[in-house]
């Protein structure tokens, strides 16, 4: 299959370019995999297509403060980074600009000297293995400093970083935020838990690959970059519960499926405690061992995320759909509308 298999038009007007304001108000199409029928309503009424003995599964990453600005003690020259990947031992992977300035051996100091680095390492198309120092705790000084990666499209500087965060958000190491989860408010999960729903937790780290558009002409020659997951336990347990009494698995968002699909695939479609990195690339022809249903977010034509949804429920229906919701005006991408897939 090809990449241009996927390709679609996309007004660049539906590309929403502003933060959600009011989260579960966005509009939600409902798509049946089945029946090929399409509904369309808001995204609050969620609720009605979830039923008692689901289990809901959210991505609890929280976004770092990932850009950072600063500069070359030596010249005063602007420097940028997007903090990647923790190498451990205050090393981290970023993204560097301009990157083609930044040799071995460079220093760049942030924040008057609060936070330095060194570039230890070179890599491919502008990444940089570097080297921080600091007094006190890195997150902390990386709170105070740094600003929330969003998307190139947004030119809205967040003013509450809280806005690019899930209600849920826990743990910390993500470059961008796992988007169909931005929709979900504390009032609206008390609701979808008190209609006898499990609200189950894992975390995937999100990076940057995940949205980076597919460059090659053959699906099978395109690469996923890896991103850390860790599955609990306890939530392993309840799923494998809830599976066994009957109950549907819905995923919230594409991070939670690729997780759960990684370790269903690990333990033939049981789940267990695992974390590791995952780079699995869910296109057509992959069978599904753990996820039911899932809501999801209007992705980019060519993206690995339209292909995932495809795998799901059919190429000719989803681009169908995809049709559907630009004639309906639905917004597309990080802070745009929704759709339940079941």
């Amino acid at each position: 299959m090809n990449t241009a298999d996927f390709d679609f038009y996309l007004p660049e007007e539906l590309i929403a370019q502003t933060p959600l304001e009011q989260r579960d108000s966005s509009k939600l199409l409902v798509i049946d995999r089945e029946t090929h029928d399409m509904t369309d309503t808001h995204f609050d009424h969620i609720l009605d297509e979830l039923h008692a003995g689901d289990a809901l599964v959210m991505n609890n990453t929280r976004v770092l403060p990932a850009r950072l600005y600063g500069e070359k003690p030596d010249t005063h020259g602007h420097v940028e980074f997007l903090l990647l990947k923790d190498k451990g031992g205050n090393q981290w992977e970023v993204l560097a600009k301009p990157a083609k300035r930044l040799k071995v051996g460079t220093k760049v100091s942030f924040g008057d000297g609060r936070l330095t680095a060194t570039i230890v390492e070179e890599l491919e198309h502008g990444g940089r293995i570097v080297e921080f120092h600091y007094e006190g705790i890195f997150l902390e000084v990386l709170e105070s400093l740094g600003e929330m990666p969003l998307p190139p499209y947004i030119h809205e500087k967040l003013e509450d970083k809280e806005r690019y965060q899930t209600v849920y958000a826990k743990e910390n190491g993500s470059a961008a935020a796992p988007t169909a989860g931005l929709h979900f408010t504390k009032e609206l999960l008390k609701k979808i838990e008190a209609k006898g729903v499990k609200l189950v937790y894992l975390t995937l780290h999100v990076g940057l690959g995940t949205f980076r558009p597919v460059s090659v002409d053959k699906l099978d020659e395109h690469e996923m970059h890896s991103e850390f997951y860790n599955l609990s336990q306890e939530a392993a347990d309840t799923l494998n519960q809830v599976k066994a009494n009957g109950g549907r698995v819905i995923a919230v968002g594409t991070t939670s499926i690729r997780t759960i699909e990684t370790i269903g695939n690990k333990f033939d479609g049981q789940l267990q405690a695992d974390s590791g990195w995952t780079n699995i690339f869910i296109k057509p022809g992959y069978q599904f061992k753990v996820v039911d249903a899932f809501s999801t977010n209007f992705h980019l034509p060519k993206s690995t995320l339209v292909m995932l949804v495809s795998a799901f429920a059919g190429r000719e229906f989803v681009l169908d759909a995809y049709k559907h919701a630009v004639e309906e005006h639905y917004r597309f991408f990080s802070f745009g509308d929704a759709m339940f897939v079941k």
